[in-house]
């Protein structure tokens, strides 16, 4: 019988790393393991068939021999190991050797971690909006909530409470198996208690036997200089608590950024857009414009064109957890009347006449001055 290509065999490239070849047999031989597949002739077959596809590949010599020449590079055994003879104890011991001899509730995913005690609580989520200002400084908030407490009657016991009688106060059962090497010993959580050992003789009357009761809350949570929409802050213990004097769960704080009637943030550095009027931008001005810190004066040159941008620096948001802040991007937009009176139409008739305030016909570079402003 012609031998498959022992990459096609674990579905991997010839480029794929230890770790993929690994993982790939991982799967493959959990799928087909004779202890899944009691009395499966085929699915025992794919099994020693990946197990010696993963024994050559996953060796750097046994792999450079086979990518050289191939199936016939390992004729004869190959370093003690032979090939042509390889046997589902052989196969069996290469998986165990990987994956360990203990039981394989493990990896058939039958077995659990103990959970014996109280259970933790779910973590809760709150939205938390910010100004652009509280983000540029760093702000302090109460965040009120309705979270899970423990009870005040029972302390938080659920009432009066027993050792489980199925685990004993274990919180766990085990289970005896027989495999092809033996005993395997599966280990669960005790579906009668939980995994928490105790189980309710008399519930409390105020809880229902839960240990827990909802009630409003007050948390304060510290929101560093920098942040934005998508950041979240984690509160330990500040979600619901666990069932039956179970600890509590954590908070998470999402940020979320309200929209400024000035600026537009962009990562760091903060847009503002400025309407000038046609003398301001002709002439140059002086003008005086809000930052987050309060006003500040800008000059306007003289000759200054619809979109062009000024830089300040430093006067952005704070970089989070790192020094500096972003800048404040000043962009001019000329602002055009669109209604005029006599008086004002008769200047701009005149001013039309005059050539000196036409844009030159032969300046092609004008248009791409105008676009390199606008960032289009």
């Amino acid at each position: 019988m012609t031998k498959r290509d022992y990459y096609e065999v674990l579905g991997v490239g010839r480029g794929s790393s230890e770790e993929e070849i690994k993982k790939a047999y991982r799967k493959l031989a959990l799928k087909y393991h004779p202890d899944r597949n009691p009395g499966n002739k085929e699915a025992e077959e794919k099994f020693k068939e990946a197990t010696e596809a993963y024994e050559v590949l996953r060796d750097p010599q046994k792999r450079s021999q086979y990518d050289r020449f191939g199936h016939s590079g390992l004729k004869g055994g190959f370093q003690g190991f032979d090939f042509q003879g390889f046997d589902l104890s052989d196969a069996l011991r290469a998986f165990m050797r990987d994956f360990g001899s203990f039981g394989f509730g493990d990896l058939f995913g039958e077995r659990t971690a103990s959970r014996r005690g109280p259970r933790k609580g779910p973590d809760l989520q709150v939205r938390l909006k910010l100004s652009l200002e509280e983000i540029a400084a760093g702000v302090e908030k109460t965040i009120k909530l309705k979270r899970f407490q423990g009870c005040p009657t029972c302390g938080g016991t659920g009432g009066k409470l027993r050792t489980c009688p199925t685990c004993h106060g274990r919180g766990e059962v085990r289970k005896v198996s027989q495999g092809i090497f033996g005993q395997f010993v599966n280990v669960s959580t005790c579906p009668t208690c939980g995994g928490e050992g105790r189980v309710i003789d008399q519930a409390c009357s105020t809880c229902g036997g839960e240990g827990k009761v909802k009630a409003a809350s007050t948390v304060t949570v510290k929101v560093p200089a920098g942040v934005t929409t998508g950041n979240y802050i984690p509160i330990k213990g500040g979600g619901d608590v666990g069932p039956r004097g179970g600890p509590s769960g954590d908070l998470i704080v999402l940020i979320e950024e309200k929209e400024h009637p000035n600026f537009q943030r962009q990562g760091d550095d903060l847009l503002l857009e400025l309407p000038v009027s046609i003398p301001q931008a002709v002439l140059g001005d002086q003008v005086e414009i809000p930052t987050l810190e309060g006003k500040v004066n800008l000059k306007i040159p003289a000759g200054s064109q619809s979109g062009m941008l000024f830089r300040l620096r430093g006067k952005g948001i704070p970089h989070l957890q790192r020094y500096g802040r972003g800048d404040l991007l000043v962009r001019i937009m000329v602002w055009i009347p669109n209604r005029l009176g006599p008086e004002e139409r008769a200047l701009f008739q005149r001013l039309s006449q005059m050539e000196e305030v036409k844009p030159p016909k032969e300046d092609r570079g004008f248009f791409r001055r105008v676009k390199e402003a606008l960032g289009v």
